[in-house]
């Protein structure tokens, strides 16, 4: 997904982009007893924001992303931002929250590049709901052209009631229970924003009054909202147990041909009377192992979607080049490495005769001790027939416990 500077507003953008999101996460905690403004709050160790942004950056739409903060807390909602998204992305557009619901909403509003067509708003606290949801609601906005919102079946019976006693069994058959978020052609949207004149429990019901169409889709029962404390227990119960072992391995693998008209580089060393691999950077098919294998076991893809070969600083780059910006991107979304293991698959070069040079100067440019080995294929295929060498890379990752919001 790719996301808009903070200062993007009045900026068109010629990236294609036409979905808004905007994320209302200035509600205070109140009912969940807790001093933090809700979006804050954490769970199983992560901020309720933190949770609901993996969702919005799952979606397989490009959108800019803008959330609405509390003042005291946007610099927090930019960390998170950059945490779940990563570094390889640009920063999230955050603005500061109004005393309303519907005010914070106008100030994402606000903030949307002029190419945006369509907005989804969505609440932080329903911090689990899934990414296919997002793209549910966009597809549906851009084959209706009405407002759009998931919703679910009411399961219990209702009562109307007055003075405390039942006058009426409501027929639950027409009823849905409505979720976030909820989508909508975004010139309509701001038209009835700035027309309104009342308060809405939600941004469909404003649309609505100013006298648009909106449709329902299937909801989702992850997408509940964390209201009380008994809710935050609820959703404790929807991290999954690799989360909350704060520990993530990644493997990943190169395979590079030999090239006689190239230098060999392998593991972040010259190799001077050896032949060289093909490549588009150096070839360095050990460093480029390890990044794959880093920036899977983080989830921010492979080492193609973050640094393309379209990108002409990345022609005839050295691996030490990757491997940095790798880290850099993995530090910044919240994880420490542990350990990283290679595994080489070639005739030559004899890894065993730069072993220690290989793996002090991997872990130096990593910060954490690579171990390096290497095998054959006994003749055996392109490696066996000395067309090439393959590289596998596996790493262990854990969440730095450092990374606390307050």
């Amino acid at each position: 997904m790719r996301f808009l500077r903070p200062d993007a507003v009045g900026v068109d953008t010629d990236s294609g982009i036409v979905v808004g999101i905007i994320i209302v996460a200035a509600g205070t905690g109140s009912r969940l007893g807790h001093p933090d403004p809700k979006a804050f709050v954490p769970v199983a160790g992560r901020p309720i924001l933190a949770h609901a942004l993996e969702g919005v950056f799952g979606s397989t739409e490009r959108a800019q992303v803008v959330i609405v903060a509390p003042a005291e807390w946007a610099a927090e909602a930019r960390e998170l931002a950059t945490e779940v998204a990563g570094a390889a992305h640009e920063s999230v557009t955050v603005v500061i929250g109004a005393a309303s619901r519907q005010g914070s909403v106008a100030a994402g509003l606000a903030a949307l590049a002029p190419g945006i067509e369509i907005v989804l708003v969505h609440d932080a606290a329903r911090s689990f709901t899934p990414s296919a949801q997002f793209d549910a609601v966009i597809n549906a906005v851009r084959q209706t052209r009405a407002g759009v919102v998931p919703g679910l079946p009411v399961a219990d019976t209702i009562k109307r009631v007055g003075d405390g006693r039942v006058t009426a069994t409501v027929d639950r058959s027409d009823l849905v229970a409505v979720q976030t978020p909820q989508g909508f052609p975004r010139q309509q949207l701001a038209s009835a924003y700035a027309d309104a004149s009342a308060d809405h429990t939600d941004d469909a019901a404003l649309f609505a009054a100013a006298g648009h169409e909106v449709r329902v889709i299937d909801g989702d029962f992850r997408a509940f909202k964390i209201t009380t404390p008994w809710d935050l227990r609820r959703a404790e119960s929807l991290v999954p147990v690799a989360e909350l072992a704060e520990t993530r391995t990644g493997i990943g693998i190169d395979v590079h041909a030999f090239d006689t008209a190239r230098p060999l580089w392998l593991g972040g060393v010259f190799w001077p009377d050896e032949v060289g691999l093909a490549g588009h950077s150096d070839g360095d098919a050990v460093s480029h192992a390890i990044c794959d294998a880093l920036l899977s076991a983080a989830g921010l893809g492979d080492l193609g979607s973050n640094f393309g070969t379209a990108e002409p600083r990345f022609a005839d780059a050295h691996g030490e080049v990757f491997l940095t910006a790798t880290v850099e991107r993995v530090t910044a979304a919240g994880y420490v490495i542990g350990n990283v293991s290679v595994q080489v698959v070639a005739n030559h070069p004899k890894i065993g005769t730069r072993r220690g040079e290989i793996e002090t100067r991997l872990s130096t440019c990593v910060g954490a001790p690579v171990s390096v080995a290497a095998t054959t294929s006994d003749r055996l295929g392109f490696t066996g027939r000395g067309e090439g060498l393959s590289v596998i890379a596996t790493c262990l990752l854990q969440r730095n416990q450092q990374r606390r919001f307050r």
